[in-house]
């Protein structure tokens, strides 16, 4: 596996953990699976154009 794929495996696995369903995050909002998402987003785009 290369380093790319590694890093999006573990980006959407981030995705998915900071989705505000719990109790103890409900008040965060979507703040950090906002952020995540946006990281997530440029990675699949540098992944893409093969600059990753």
């Amino acid at each position: 596996m290369s380093l790319g794929t590694v890093l999006l495996i573990l980006l959407v696995l981030m995705l998915v953990g900071a989705v505000p369903t719990w109790p103890h995050s409900q008040s965060w909002g979507y703040f950090p699976s906002g952020v995540v998402g946006v990281i997530l987003l440029v990675v699949i785009v540098l992944f893409v154009t093969g600059r990753l």
